[in-house]
């Protein structure tokens, strides 16, 4: 396969922010054309014959890396969600128009979400221009350690998942490390992911009820954490894992499987959070009352997936309000944002008086009047903000080109270091950096992504010294 020319097909992904611009003084057209692009990224990314993609295996064998599913689910939240608001503020609920609005009355605000999505649209071809700069050319230069031959492959998994485990149970348990646990037992939850998808093709019981125990008992728990992500995550999982073999039945499957997913998750989480968190109810009672809720209260369901449309599922509403204040009101952040970010590394042992990273995060959320600083909620910045309050235009290339850029190396290093796409990417990369797929504040990510590398170096390191990884000879995967 020959690779195209880079930086003209790098130029192209930045055509939709460069029109969108041109057509800025018509904001529903300029929205329009933003929006629009990112699904323009998407088809030169994914399936243009200019596209960019490893020749190591076949496009379907390695939709979990970072150029498929981290673009997907990192732009698709957010450029692509966007389009809930903007026709909310259009008069539609549900694509129903329920009121007419003056468009001349409204025009100060459909200006201002216009050119978030412009930036929107920036950042998603910047983060994308990092992930195909990073990217390795050769099947070489991708494997340099493999699981040990002696145990097959599927033991190997399944004891890397227990040993994974007892990991994040004992990380849990020690003062100051919960956050190492976080990592270690995704790595848990991808090993039985694995397991059960290659149980499925096999048809081996053993397999299936291993992985399937890992993967229920999961979605046990996300059921009572009150937060959706969990919830989506453990299906978008399976789901991608088994896209390779069963093609047309997950995309039957998925489609309707997902919709429905988004349309409940936001009420049932919402129970959740009221009852168990508040401290109401127990979480398993607050669960049964969700599942009640939304078994027979229809109005309700549409009320609240709206507000969770129209509001946190994109955040492009909160980014309107950073791009008001910011610079004319408060100047740039410039460094500051990414020298704290750097700082708060720091463990808290090393530095007694290190600040609390809520805090820090949600001063210029205060600052800026998303949230009022009285109140209990959570308004945390998303990257694509933090790039802009750093430096506007140029913040956002630099940020989201670095963020990109990053993915890509750690996910390089992973498959170098545990054995190729399938351990190493899907394994390795995915379960300690899940983070970076739909990305968090500044200073919660680079806090997590730094700590979350040392983890896996370290873990790579007893993996050697107990001879469950081995120097790994190259391999063509062009004949798979």
């Amino acid at each position: 396969m020959k690779y195209p020319l880079k930086t003209s097909f790098i130029i192209s992904l930045y055509l939709p922010w460069l029109l969108a611009t041109i057509i800025q003084a018509a904001p529903a057209s300029s929205f329009m054309v933003s929006w629009l692009g990112s699904f323009f990224i998407f088809h030169q990314t994914w399936f243009s014959s200019r596209r960019f993609i490893h020749p190591d295996r076949p496009v379907e064998k390695q939709v979990m890396r970072p150029i498929f599913l981290q673009q997907l689910i990192f732009a698709g939240f957010m450029c692509c969600t966007s389009i809930f608001y903007f026709i909310d503020s259009m008069g539609y609920k549900y694509f129903e128009q329920i009121a007419k609005v003056d468009l001349a009355a409204v025009e100060e605000s459909l200006l201002l979400v216009a050119k978030c999505q412009r930036l929107s649209v920036l950042g998603h071809a910047a983060l994308v221009t990092g992930l195909l700069i990073a990217q390795k050319k050769t099947p070489k230069e991708i494997e340099n350690y493999r699981p040990i031959n002696r145990i097959a492959i599927e033991t190997w998994t399944v004891r890397i998942g227990i040993i994974a485990l007892i990991v994040s149970l004992a990380f849990e348990k020690l003062p100051g490390l919960f956050q190492f646990s976080i990592g270690f037992y995704n790595v848990t939850i991808f090993c039985g992911a694995v397991t059960l998808v290659r149980g499925i093709r096999n048809k081996n019981i053993i397999l299936v009820a291993w992985g399937g125990g890992v993967f229920v008992l999961n979605l046990a728990v996300a059921s009572l954490s009150g937060y959706k992500e969990p919830l989506i995550v453990n299906f978008i999982i399976l789901f991608c894992l088994l896209y390779p073999y069963y093609k047309k039945e997950v995309i039957v499957a998925a489609i309707p499987f997902f919709l429905l997913l988004f349309y409940i998750a936001p009420t049932y989480s919402t129970v959740i959070r009221k009852q168990s968190w508040t401290g109401e109810s127990t979480a398993e009672d607050a669960r049964q009352e969700a599942l009640q809720i939304l078994l027979s209260e229809e109005s309700s369901l549409d009320e609240t997936n709206w507000s969770f449309l129209t509001g946190r599922l994109s955040e492009i509403g909160m980014f309107t309000k950073f791009v008001q204040t910011t610079p004319d009101i408060i100047p740039y952040y410039n460094l500051e944002i990414a020298t704290n970010s750097a700082l708060l590394i720091i463990p808290r042992a090393l530095w007694k008086n290190k600040p609390i990273t809520e805090d820090i995060a949600m001063e210029r959320v205060y600052a800026a009047g998303v949230v009022d600083d009285r109140s209990s909620v959570s308004a945390k910045a998303r990257p694509i903000v933090d790039a802009y309050l750093s430096g506007g235009l140029i913040g956002i290339l630099i940020y989201m080109f670095s963020l990109g850029y990053v993915s890509q190396t750690l996910c390089n290093l992973a498959e170098s270091l545990f054995g190729g796409y399938e351990i190493g990417c899907i394994i390795f990369f995915n379960g300690f950096f899940q983070i970076l797929w739909r990305g968090e504040s500044t200073e919660f990510m680079v806090n997590s992504v730094f700590w979350s590398f040392v983890a896996m170096i370290v873990f790579w390191l007893g993996l050697r010294l107990t001879n469950y990884l081995e120097k790994s000879n190259p391999f063509d995967y062009t004949k798979i």
